[in-house]
C-alpha cells in the first residue's frame, strides 16, 4: 500500500543532510563548551520542524550518535493524522517489522494510535502476540480503550 505523504517518511537530500550536520556540530560544540546553544537550537528547530532540547547534544549512554540525530533531524517529523486509516496503519507496522531500528515510523506508529507505547506491542508482544502479523499488531492497538478516570 502506498502512504500518503504525511504518513511517509521522505528522502534527505544530500545538500540537506551537511546543512542539518553543520547545525548539529555547532550546537554539540557549543553544549560541549558550556556556552548558551539555545538560539542555534531555535533555529535548527524552526528550520527542521522538531523540538530538540539542549539534552538532545550532550553524548551520554543511551542518547543518538550525531549521525543518528543529524538523520532524525533532517526528515520532517511524523504527524498525527485524524483520518488514518488501519490499512495505513498496517503499512507503517509492515515498514517497522521490515526495519525494526527505523524510529521515524515507529513514532509515526505512536502518534497515530491511542493505545500509549502501541510499539511495544512490535517489540515487547503481549501474550499470544510473539509472532504476529502487522495486521494483527495494528488491530490490538485499535482495540485500546483508555480508562476513564
Amino acid at each position: 500500500m502506498e502512504l500518503r505523504d504525511a504518513l511517509r517518511r521522505r528522502p534527505v537530500t544530500p545538500e540537506r543532510r551537511i546543512a542539518v550536520g553543520a547545525a548539529v556540530l555547532r550546537i554539540e560544540q557549543l553544549v560541549s563548551r558550556g556556552e548558551d546553544a539555545t538560539a542555534a537550537i531555535e533555529t535548527l528547530n524552526e528550520t527542521t520542524g522538531h523540538s530538540f532540547g539542549v539534552d538532545d547534544f550532550h553524548h551520554h549512554c543511551g542518547a543518538p550518535g550525531r549521525e543518528e540525530l543529524v538523520e532524525w533531524a533532517c526528515a520532517p517529523p511524523p504527524v498525527r493524522l485524524p483520518d488514518v486509516t488501519r490499512d495505513e496503519l498496517v503499512e507503517i507496522v509492515r515498514r517497522i517489522l521490515a526495519d525494526p531500528a527505523d524510529d521515524w515510523y515507529i513514532a509515526a506508529f505512536e502518534l497515530n494510535t491511542v493505545m500509549p507505547g502501541a510499539s511495544g506491542l512490535i517489540f515487547n508482544p503481549l501474550s499470544g502476540l510473539g509472532d504476529a502479523t502487522a495486521d494483527v499488531i495494528v488491530d490490538a492497538a485499535l482495540a485500546y480503550r483508555p480508562i476513564a478516570l
